[in-house]
């Protein structure tokens, strides 16, 4: 017998060393709960250096880093840290007078074993004889396709003048949750100005134009109301028991929607140039402009260079036409262009640059000897054979690329690119045929290529074919060997492609009637579920219609075109411009082959954060902590067995 009492202590200590556990008892699903504070919470006339918070169990924190905010902001940030029972924080700046101090734990706080959520927490003290307690709340969105902002800092200025925002931290701040939703607290009455910062710098002030910002010139009165909301009462996880209306304070605003941009009118410098091949020499400016750089030779001709500019004149490729020139190794040449000065005006400067080829000539005259090398051991062989071989060297052909192959859209044009820009295009080697019956006949074309003049956007390494595609039709194209000739005299091979124009009933047509203020402004995008735009018209007296659309699941987009670019344009702080309005159509347009669709859009009627659907919003809500109620799940397990 006292054996079997030895055996019988020994597995009760063993199963009370293993708490949570199906052998040691139930699991720990009370969340952590505050039992003191040093200050005390709420005190008042108060200046600590340090303050302790204590629970009624073992406490960490999670993410502190990202979810705790001390408000008003702290330039030397406090230091926090969970020991035990405890958390404490350190301040390191010096506390101002007057003054409600929030530190917002978000829900960061959980319990050490189960990892039990406490919930959101916030701890207030006031250094002056009261504590404010007025609150506002909103969400930040990506001015540009409405995605909520996570992370970014929403603050308050009492001091309304737009150069708040660039002198002075916030008065009032928090911090986005995953849903970009905010909450400010500890305010006292008064008129404010909100605004949005991804604070590079940590120094609450906007300064720095890679910053991306939100503003607003409406002014921001907190007030409070009694009010009522109905609050479920669970039987279990899945029953509901009743619904009771809870009375709560209302505080307000608490609907702010900031939109957030960021500028690209950043200072516009030379930010480099290099030349990685001896063909041509790339030049970078950190920002856009109208004009394009001026370049003068110093030892060539710069009549010799072809320039390939980006749609902005922010990056340009200078194409080196001579041969000669090519097999330079340093050029040099002086470049004329505008940029910012000190104050942000543009001036005129001109730089004396050296271009050297990374790949210097003596490498070039290597390589060239081994491919000629190689050449000439490829003809030497065929001769061997008694096959046809060459007995000269000719230059490469010249790689073309294009579509159409197998089908192409009604909407759509056949579009030749090469991989450096062209020198000749001649059209009376492009053929295309219709089939009839069962013979091809020649069909009409037009060929497009080089920049036309007024065209600052054409490219010297394209050219299109337009034709007038019928439905159901099959075509053939055939493109005769050096219909498209480079500047270095590269020629490009025969092709032959066919392709069909699928019947109109593979195709429907859709219209946007747009209702509200500004319609006339719009430009109507149609999105695929990864939110791309697919199609883009201008509205025409409030309709924006799309023709030869291929039947599926879209989504509808539309930005007000104020300065009628054709582009969304985001907005300038110092310019006191908002960017252009976006907005989204609530829900997804299923359109169907042979089916004449028109959907009618009042674009104000629902507030942009809920506009856009969640089906193609990629930033997705936080993951809410819950307890897990491993207990209940337990016992269906037990009641199973």
């Amino acid at each position: 017998m006292r054996y079997l009492i030895y055996i019988i202590s020994i597995l009760l200590l063993v199963g009370c060393a293993r708490p949570g556990t199906p052998d040691g008892g139930p699991f720990d699903e009370t969340p952590p709960r505050v039992v003191g504070a040093n200050p005390a919470e709420g005190a008042v006339s108060s200046m600590p250096k340090t303050i302790e918070i204590f629970f009624d169990e073992y406490i960490k924190l999670e993410n502190a880093s990202d979810k705790i905010v001390v408000s008003p902001p702290q330039i030397n940030q406090p230091e926090i840290s969970a020991n035990g029972n405890r958390i404490k924080v350190k301040l390191i700046d010096s506390l101002k007078p007057n003054t409600t101090y929030t530190i917002d734990f978000s829900d960061a706080i959980v319990d050490n074993n189960e990892g039990n959520p406490m919930g959101k927490y916030t701890y207030t003290f006031s250094t002056g004889d009261s504590i404010n307690s007025m609150e506002v709340s909103g969400k930040v969105l990506n001015a540009s396709n409405l995605e909520p902002i996570k992370g970014i800092l929403v603050g308050l200025h009492a001091d309304t003048a737009a150069t708040a925002f660039t002198s002075k931290p916030f008065d009032r701040m928090a911090r986005t949750n995953g849903s970009g939703e905010f909450t400010i607290k500890g305010i006292a009455p008064g008129h404010y100005r909100a605004y949005a910062l991804q604070d590079a710098d940590g120094d609450f002030i906007f300064g720095q134009k890679s910053e991306m910002l939100a503003f607003s010139r409406r002014d921001i009165s907190p007030r409070s109301f009694p009010d009522q909301r109905a609050d479920t009462v669970w039987r279990d996880s899945t029953h509901i028991d009743s619904i009771k209306m809870v009375k709560f304070t209302h505080y307000v605003p608490d609907d702010i929607v900031l939109l957030a941009f960021s500028e690209s009118t950043l200072d516009r410098h030379l930010l480099k140039t290099e030349r990685k091949v001896p063909e041509h020499i790339d030049v970078y400016f950190t920002a856009p402009s109208e004009q394009k750089p001026v370049v003068k030779g110093l030892n060539f001709d710069e009549s010799k260079l072809v320039a390939e500019c980006s749609a902005k004149n922010d990056t340009i490729i200078y194409w080196i036409s001579d041969t000669a020139l090519v097999h330079t190794d340093t050029l040099s040449a002086t470049l004329t262009y505008l940029e910012n000065d000190s104050v942000g005006n543009f001036v005129s400067r001109t730089d004396t640059l050296d271009f050297v080829s990374r790949l210097p000539r003596s490498r070039q005259i290597k390589l060239e000897q081994e491919a000629y090398k190689e050449w000439q051991r490829t003809q030497e062989r065929l001769r061997k054979k008694g096959k046809t071989y060459q007995t000269e060297m000719p230059l490469p052909p010249l790689s073309i690329s294009s579509n159409g192959n197998g089908s192409l859209d009604l909407y759509d044009n056949i579009c030749f690119t090469s991989p450096e820009p062209l020198s000749v295009i001649d059209t009376s080697k492009f053929h295309l045929y219709v089939k009839e019956d069962t013979l091809y006949l020649p069909a009409d074309c037009e060929i497009e290529g080089f920049p036309l003049e007024g065209d600052e956007r054409g490219s010297t390494m394209q050219c299109i074919l337009y034709g007038e595609w019928r439905p159901e039709q099959q075509y053939l194209l055939r493109v005769d060997s050096a219909a498209m000739v480079s500047i270095y005299g590269k020629a490009s091979q025969k092709m032959e492609q066919r392709f069909t124009i699928p019947s109109l009933d593979k195709y429907c047509t859709f219209t946007a009637t747009l209702t509200g203020r500004n319609d006339t402004l719009a430009i109507v995008q149609l999105l695929n579920g990864a939110d791309k735009v697919v199609r883009s018209e201008r509205s025409n007296e409030g309709k924006a219609s799309f023709f030869f659309v291929s039947p599926g699941t879209y989504y509808m987009r539309a930005f007000l075109d104020r300065n009628g670019n054709g582009e969304w344009d985001e907005g300038n702080y110092a310019a006191d411009r908002q960017p252009e309005e976006v907005f989204y159509f609530p829900s997804s347009l299923s359109l169907r082959a042979k089916w004449d669709q028109e959907q009618e859009w009042n674009m104000q009627r629902i507030p942009l954060s809920r506009q856009k659907p969640d089906k193609i919003t990629k930033q997705k809500p936080d993951k809410e902590k819950k307890i897990q109620h491993r207990n209940e799940e337990r016992a269906k397990q037990w009641r199973t067995k």
